[in-house]
């Protein structure tokens, strides 16, 4: 077993990580980018799942399976989304995709 199987396994869960942030910001805010990202996540969470299968299969696919993981990573990142955060708030909130509701106009 080599290291780089570690670093797959970090890699897949920071995928479904960034995935599950931005579905928790679409469902408190409602904003469409975090929507499209979140959709999108389902995708490139499967993808990164996949790289860390092809990890685990062996030797000859172990840096196929790194490089499909780099990939989900890279285009999650590219993913263009409303900026929500002011500089007020945290690196723990942000990394957790703490934010605020937005006021609803109950009476």
């Amino acid at each position: 077993m080599s290291y780089l199987l570690y670093v797959a396994f970090f890699g897949a869960a920071a995928t479904i990580f960034l995935w599950l942030r931005d579905a928790r910001i679409f469902f408190r805010t409602g904003l469409s980018g975090y929507r499209k990202a979140a959709y999108w996540g389902v995708l490139y969470g499967a993808l990164g799942t996949f790289g860390l299968l092809c990890t685990i299969a062996g030797d000859m696919f172990e840096l196929l399976g790194l490089g499909l993981i780099l990939a989900a990573l890279y285009l999650q990142g590219r993913m263009t989304r409303e900026k929500i955060w002011t500089g007020t708030g945290s690196t723990l909130e942000r990394a957790l995709g703490s934010v605020k509701r937005p006021a609803s106009n109950k009476k």
